[in-house]
């Protein structure tokens, strides 16, 4: 008859490894719930490791106080204005910033104030729209390359290589301009355009996404409580979901929020170029887009936009570089 493992006779990397997933204690450590896993009350973890981090740290709360601030804009524009910035009046156009109008009219005579409020949405949705797409996919697709191997990580990587192989602005600009000549982009429904853009900066953005994620999974596969798990019966998605993917978020989190400020900076790119969204869309990029030809005598028509564009793109990047350093305990 087997003797059960006890923290006595738990020796040796296989001994501590079952009895590690038994929930069996062999060596002082953290109070184990009735789980076996780390009390939640006293044992300190990663995240809330970050968190405390991230508490004390200015340019992060910073960051996330204008982040919310232009997310508020775009959740809830009727708080921040009550003019529509379809209402313009032509003999209005092209008014200075005052009383009345804020930060002054465009060149319809519409309020300036009203289309830099209700310009902050589509960005913001195809900035997360996409950073969803790219985190859903590159995680999934990098998670299978990653615990596989063999055929189905060659396959992934061969097309994680071809898109890699061509640029991202240029890339975007071609497929873009593929899709306008279905009328796609010219529709008067905002949600298609940006759909469709998003659309877009997923099929090109994954990648990088997919190539952290197998890394990570190639690291945390090899660990010794994912082969006593493996070792007690656990199902290949068990241990992806259970006991891989939640040690190998960390730096896809970091990627997704980096890539918020970068897809917000992609589109009112992509907008600028001519192959993002057009009127009757109002984004940040379209204000720019429609108005740099009268930079000369009318500057304010540029510099507002850009004047959101930029410290939001700046927050987004601040905030993910806070957060990697607070995720990464050699950098603390």
């Amino acid at each position: 008859m087997n003797e059960p493992i006890t923290a006595a006779s738990a020796e040796g990397p296989t001994g501590k490894a079952i009895a590690a997933a038994q929930g069996i204690p062999t060596q002082p450590g953290p109070p184990k719930d009735l789980r076996g896993e780390p009390s939640k009350e006293r044992g300190a973890s990663l995240w809330s490791d970050a968190r405390h981090e991230l508490i004390r740290n200015p340019i992060f709360v910073v960051s996330v106080v204008f982040i919310l601030t232009v997310s508020s804009m775009a959740a809830f524009p009727w708080l921040w204005t009550s003019k529509d910035p379809r209402d313009c009046v032509i003999r209005d156009a092209k008014l200075s910033p005052g009383a009345a109008h804020w930060f002054g009219t465009d060149v319809n005579g519409c309020d300036y104030y009203a289309h830099a409020i209700y310009g902050a949405r589509p960005s913001l949705m195809i900035a997360l729209i996409a950073t969803f797409g790219i985190t859903v996919i590159g995680s999934t697709l990098g998670m299978l390359a990653g615990f596989f191997g063999g055929w189905v990580d060659a396959v992934i990587s061969r097309v994680i290589d071809m898109i890699y192989s061509l640029p991202f602005l240029l890339g975007a600009l071609v497929l873009l301009g593929v899709l306008r000549q279905s009328d796609l982009l010219h529709s008067d429904q905002m949600m298609v355009q940006v759909s469709v853009v998003s659309v877009v900066l997923v099929v090109l953005g994954w990648v990088g996404v997919a190539r952290i994620m197998r890394g990570s999974v190639l690291s945390a596969k090899n660990l010794d409580y994912v082969h006593a798990a493996k070792a007690l019966g656990a199902s290949n998605f068990r241990l992806m979901s259970r006991h891989i993917l939640p040690n190998a978020m960390a730096p896809v989190v970091v990627l997704a929020t980096l890539s918020l400020g970068g897809f917000i900076a992609a589109e009112a790119t992509l907008t600028f170029l001519g192959a993002g969204l057009n009127a009757p869309a109002v984004s940040w990029g379209t204000m720019i887009a429609g108005h740099i030809q009268y930079f000369n005598d009318f500057k304010y028509l540029v510099l507002i936009p850009c004047a959101l564009l930029v410290p939001t793109v700046l927050s987004f990047i601040l905030a993910g570089d806070a957060l990697r350093d607070a995720l990464d305990p050699k950098l603390r």
